[in-house]
């Protein structure tokens, strides 16, 4: 059964380092309350399906124990005591779904995908429409403040802190933030300390002042882990200082703790097959015996203890000691069994039912958690797709060219099959094979920006009857660009400018159409300002636009060339008329190669390095060892499986260079209105023996 982020507590107990009990809301709409003895998770509460359960938090009154569970559903509140009876039902009449809630006393936030709202003993009081979509909502404690200031996370990069209905102001942070979390459960030292972890695996602290933010301290995802879905504090160590715990969707569990640094320092990690959907530290298996216990997306509840495994202790102890063991493997044996009686018992009914003339087709359906996202680092994107079950193959279309690249997470077999582009639109057809129980794929690919059109991803699960279920992703125009919070005005810029009889929702879409992580809602206000760096290059890109005008700039020509031909088109197809006018910098077509350099001239020197390896391995086998070699070649011999590594790693690296080298100079004589296509052979020659003073005189000269 599918859970979602942060729909997982646990409640207090009744006295210090005593027993606790899980409560956990699913998909189908079910609350659980559950408590562990001698092994065994014992019910002590379970509520009727309902609508899908999209959070879970515990309140009641302020500077008391929070016992009191409510839940999200849809667009109702709903609240239980620890023994199950339901209390409170709260029909906000949200017309759109709840994906995020906090509590504090009898104050409630909550935020649906673009919309905050603040009530107190269920009266509306506060209101906010957010430009982008809200992913958390948390606000710094009352009862250490005496002043409410709520904090939304949201999908542009941006932390807002609000005052009422106001943005008291802004905080950027570096990736899209996923999950707000006060520090050491209560806001830290100040009560104004502020944890945030981002969709691409960062994490930080904020203390969000009365007037302005101070950033305290911000680890980066150098081990390249997934999204951050859920924090706690919690002292796992046992040292009096607590302890984070962080959960992450590529199924990581860390616990990161502070000693005597400021900063955290990784203490411990743990690899699970799902995503990590919420997580918590408390006891719940034993007596005394702290736990990290975390919910997985397709429902399983699993402690990581700090009781020993192994114990030291005499004849008697170990005798009862193995006898414990032998009762749990026994219980587990027979829980095993009772469940495939289960299965076998439900799939004979499923088959009944299906074969009887009444019988409707009964497909069975099956929940998929997917994200497409694009990686800054390596500039490519990243295809996760999760199913609640085993995944049986993964079968990939594409009507663009995409490059698909290595991932080592991936166990899964690919087999491409061949594609006719010229007559169906088919670039790639690739099928992953996954091994059994695999329920989590991760894939990577590289597009082409100027090429557009759908990846399909058709994820076929192990379940009779076979069934499979389609995902889409836009590759975008300009696919390889992500936004950014400012971009350096000094840089050498052309401009395409766009004018007509056109609404700003208009050219929004047009906006939205063209480029990734544009909110698909139209922003308040009569214009809007969006920045953008090109992942792949380093370049950037303004967008300035407002009904009846647009405005955009950038320092690689080729941008604006790709805008250029994609807008038209969008317009054209509605039947409006633009006014395009351009001016283009020169300067910056020698900037942009200056940019290229470094790229290219990495991507030649280890193409070279390769080619040399099998030569010089064979002569270091004639010649028995490797002093005779010259130091450059004996390095090039340490280094060959990194070297070959890195070069399977990026799969047609330099053909995109020439690519993106070869589209800047058709581009640059195509606003003078030159065609110059066919000297594109002797500008390949010139990257051939590549030099770039070379490359330069030749822009220069044609």
């Amino acid at each position: 059964i599918v859970t979602s982020q942060k729909t997982m507590k646990l409640l207090p107990a009744s006295r210090h380092r005593a027993t606790q009990k899980v409560v956990i809301g699913d998909h189908d709409g079910v609350v659980m309350c559950f408590g562990m003895k001698k092994g065994e998770a014992g019910a002590v509460f379970k509520t009727l399906p309902g609508p899908k359960i999209a959070r879970l938090e515990l309140g009641g009154v302020l500077n008391t124990p929070q016992e009191k569970i409510f839940i999200a559903a849809a667009s109702e509140i709903r609240a239980f005591t620890k023994r199950g009876k339901q209390f409170l039902s709260f029909e906000t009449n949200l017309t759109e779904s709840i994906k995020a809630m906090h509590i504090s006393g009898s104050d409630l936030f909550l935020s649906a995908s673009y919309i905050y709202n603040h009530y107190c003993d269920c009266k509306d009081q506060h209101y906010y429409l957010s430009g982008d979509k809200i992913n958390d909502v948390i606000c710094l404690p009352v009862e250490r403040l005496s002043r409410i200031t709520p904090v939304l996370a949201c999908q542009d990069r941006v932390l807002r802190v609000l005052q009422g209905s106001d943005v008291m102001y802004e905080i950027e942070v570096p990736g899209p933030p996923t999950v707000l979390a006060l520090h050491n459960g209560n806001g830290g030292d100040s009560g104004e300390d502020l944890l945030f972890g981002t969709s691409d695996g960062k994490l930080g602290l904020i203390q969000i002042t009365t007037s302005k933010p101070i950033h305290k301290w911000e680890i980066r995802n150098e081990k390249k882990r997934g999204g951050i879905l859920c924090i706690d504090s919690f002292d796992i160590v046992g040292d009096g200082v607590k302890d984070l715990l962080v959960g992450r969707d590529d199924g990581m569990v860390e616990v990161y703790s502070f000693g005597n640094a400021n900063e955290p320092v990784l203490r411990f990690d743990q690899m699970l097959s799902e995503s990590v959907t919420s997580i918590q530290g408390g006891c719940v298996g034993k007596d005394s015996y702290d736990e990290i216990v975390v919910s997985t997306y397709s429902g399983w509840v699993t402690g990581l203890t700090t009781e020993p495994i192994h114990k030291e202790s005499g004849p008697g102890e170990e005798l009862k000691f193995n006898q414990e063991m032998q009762n749990k493997i026994s219980s587990l044996r027979n829980e095993l069994e009772h469940l495939q009686y289960k299965v076998l018992q439900e799939r004979e009914n499923y088959q009944q039912s299906s074969q009887s003339s009444k019988a409707k087709s009964a497909v069975p359906s099956f929940g998929i958690n997917d994200k497409f996202t694009l990686n800054k680092d390596d500039a490519s994107y990243s295809l996760i797709l999760e199913v609640q079950t085993a995944i049986d193959n993964v079968l990939i279309q594409s009507d663009v060219p995409i490059d698909l690249l290595d991932v080592d997470k991936n166990s899964a077999v690919v087999s491409f099959s061949s594609c006719d582009s010229e007559s169906n639109d088919n670039f790639l057809l690739a099928t992953y094979r996954c091994q059994a129980n695999t329920t989590r794929l991760e894939l990577k690919i590289r597009s082409i920006e100027g090429q557009y059109g759908t990846l399909q991803a058709y994820v076929t699960p192990r379940i009779q009857p076979k069934t499979c279920q389609v995902r889409q992703y836009h590759i975008k125009p300009l696919s390889l660009h992500q936004r950014t919070h400012f971009i350096d005005h000094d840089r050498p810029m052309n401009t395409l400018t766009l004018t007509g009889q056109f609404s700003f929702a208009e050219v929004h879409s047009w906006v939205v159409f063209c480029l990734p992580e544009v909110p698909e809602k139209p922003p308040a206000g009569e214009c809007v300002t969006f920045y953008f760096q090109n992942t792949f290059l380093d370049t950037q890109l303004e967008s300035i636009y407002r009904k009846g005008e647009g405005v955009f700039k950038s320092d690689n020509i080729s941008t604006i060339s790709i805008l250029k031909d994609v807008l038209s088109k969008e317009a054209t197809k509605r039947k409006i008329n633009l006014n395009i006018s351009y001016e283009i910098n020169e300067v910056s077509v020698q900037h942009t190669l200056k940019l290229i350099h470094p790229k290219l001239e990495y991507q030649l020197l280890l193409a070279k390095k390769v080619q040399l390896i099998d030569a010089l391995k064979e002569l270091q086998i004639h010649e028995g060892n490797m002093n005779f070699l010259i130091p450059e070649y004996r390095c090039i011999l340490e280094e060959a499986d990194h070297l070959q590594e890195e070069y399977k790693k990026q799969p047609a690296h330099l053909e995109r260079l020439y690519g993106m080298i070869t589209d800047l100079f058709i581009d640059k004589f195509k606003f003078k209105g030159t065609n110059v296509k066919t000297k594109v052979p002797l500008l390949l020659e010139i990257l051939d023996s590549y030099d770039q003073n070379a490359l330069i005189s030749f822009f220069d000269a044609a």
